[in-house]
């Protein structure tokens, strides 16, 4: 008998949409409903003006999953992770189980780039080399380590540029809310990549006490994008991840 059937939903970090997970769905187990949404305001989305919390932020996300069939698993990279654990402080039953993928949230108030992101005008800078096309071979290497194809990068970079809310998510994602959340009996699976750069690994020590029905599980030749160097790779271990965190 094969494994059983369930939906995994991927959610993206800050700047990019669903496309960060494009080259890993094809290669999803096909007992696996694989869904990347993109949030309002991320890539090409307009942004909505009533999304102006986390908690808001959270609501919409439920309304986006709602319709997917159950048992549904959310995946949460980067500062889709926080996105993950607020939508656990609001409406827990929304989700089966959840995957923090290296969650933005754990120690703020010690990472340099938060604070360096704190005056409006770097955020703006920041953004626009982040998709200036005369910046993206540097990118690529600080990025990436492993190829991708050059077609794929040009749309990933493009996508900063795009986002209406990058910015925003310095001000909602901060040391004092992080300190708000209240542990979650929800199923987790915890995921980071041995050679993370932008989270060190040493964060998944934060999120056990937020998530006491946990499996960690750290891959050794992991960086930051993952589902974008190695997407065969990747899809292979969120599918079996999603199914571990379902038994547990």
């Amino acid at each position: 008998m094969g494994a059983a059937p369930l939906t995994l939903i991927a959610l993206h970090g800050n700047g990019g949409g669903g496309f960060r997970f494009a080259r890993c769905a094809p290669h999803m187990p096909p007992q696996v409903r694989f869904v990347a949404p993109t949030l309002d305001g991320f890539a090409e989305k307009p942004p909505d003006p009533a999304l102006q919390s986390l908690r808001d932020y959270a609501v919409r996300l439920a309304e986006l999953i709602a319709p997917e069939p159950r048992p549904r698993v959310l995946l949460g990279h980067g500062i889709g992770g926080a996105f993950v654990l607020e939508l656990l402080q609001q409406q827990p039953e929304a989700v089966d189980g959840v995957i923090l993928h290296a969650p933005v949230g754990a120690r703020l108030a010690s990472r340099r780039f938060p604070k360096l992101m704190k005056p409006p005008i770097v955020r703006m800078a920041g953004k626009w080399l982040l998709s200036a096309p005369f910046m993206h071979p540097l990118w690529q290497r600080v990025f990436f380590h492993q190829p991708v194809p050059s077609e794929y990068l040009r749309r990933f970079f493009a996508e900063y540029g795009r986002c209406a809310v990058f910015g925003q998510m310095f001000d909602l994602i901060t040391a004092d809310w992080f300190k708000t959340l209240r542990p979650s009996e929800v199923r987790a699976g915890l995921l980071w990549g041995a050679r993370e750069r932008v989270l060190k690994v040493e964060h998944v020590e934060d999120y056990k006490a937020l998530l006491p029905r946990h499996i960690v599980r750290i891959v050794p030749d992991w960086d930051h994008f993952p589902m974008i160097e190695q997407p065969e790779a990747y899809a292979a271990e969120v599918s079996a991840l999603a199914g571990q965190v379902l038994a547990l």
